[in-house]
């Protein structure tokens, strides 16, 4: 019925894009995934702090600014401007959020990957609840031995999925970061560096996996209770109940009556059998005395 049906809350996803590109470009490279995956978020595509600091691989593509998340050596074991990027991210995040989830790609993936887990550990967004999923697309870890004791610890107990390209230079580092996550799903790609398009099957596979991360729908008339049960669905098994109870009372009630009627049953029998009792009295007198009898019968005839 229209009247019943739920109201459905988006989740809320931070979109971090890849190195000297923007999060308009982001923005557009993910809008060629299908709709009926990215309706259930509510995206948001902040641009990098830093404006690019070299040529863009983008340039002639897609149209400047471009902007970077922080700045790296050649080998990804040294970083600049790292410490400040996490803690604008972390302020943007709490500014605001409360957000669900993150999706990264390639610099920003990797960004992404780190937050979970320095969250996880306690080293940041402490006061933020924990965000409950990620989406890396070409990411990695961090190679700095500091980074790596605190981050990728244990396994960081977050819904994740990593889209791994055949063809992409950072896939063996994209497989080493999705085994930094508890179960994650990895979809892979015959693409290079790049968000891909999407075959039927990895669409499948992202519709099963987002029906996980859901939030119960509630109806208009009702609610989640404390224990997660929408209470309309409790009324419904109290309507039903009273219904049953409503029954029972019926059923003592007739039984009642059936008592009423059974008590007056025996009376009945009870007069009538001493009608009977009487009769058979009177007829013992008159076989006892048949001059009586006689007598009775002549007085009736006049």
């Amino acid at each position: 019925m229209e009247g019943n049906k739920g109201h459905e809350k988006k989740m809320k996803v931070l979109c971090l894009h890849g190195f000297r590109t923007s999060g308009s470009f982001l923005q557009k490279q993910i809008s060629k995934w299908d709709p009926s995956f990215l309706s259930n978020f509510d995206m948001v595509f902040p641009d990098g702090i830093f404006p690019a600091g070299g040529k863009s691989d983008i340039e002639g593509i897609f149209p400047p600014p471009y902007f970077e998340w922080f700045q790296f050596n050649p080998d990804f074991t040294e970083y600049t401007n790292l410490d400040k990027c996490i803690s604008y991210l972390c302020d943007y995040i709490t500014s605001n959020g409360p957000f669900d989830g993150l999706l990264g790609f390639s610099q920003g993936a990797t960004l992404s990957a780190l937050l979970l887990g320095y969250q996880a550990q306690g080293k940041v967004l402490k006061e933020h609840p924990p965000i409950k999923l990620l989406v890396s697309i070409s990411g990695s870890k961090f190679r700095d031995p500091c980074i790596c004791e605190v981050a990728y610890k244990d396994p960081i107990k977050v819904k994740s999925v990593h889209f791994i390209g055949a063809k992409d230079w950072l896939r063996v580092p994209s497989e080493e970061l999705a085994t930094a996550f508890d179960n994650p799903l990895i979809v892979r790609h015959p693409q290079g560096h790049t968000v891909p398009r999407l075959d039927e099957a990895a669409v499948q596979q992202l519709r099963n996996w987002t029906m996980t991360l859901l939030p119960i729908s509630v109806p208009e008339n009702g609610h989640v209770n404390q224990n997660g049960v929408v209470d309309e669905i409790a009324e419904s098994k109290q309507e039903g109940a009273a219904t049953e109870s409503n029954s029972t009372k019926t059923v003592s009630m007739s039984s009642a009556e059936a008592s009423v009627a059974d008590s007056g049953h025996c009376k009945e029998n009870g007069k009538a059998k001493a009608v009977e009792a009487k009769k058979d009295e009177t007829r013992e007198r008159e076989n006892t005395n048949p001059d009586s009898s006689m007598e009775t019968k002549g007085s009736n005839e006049e």
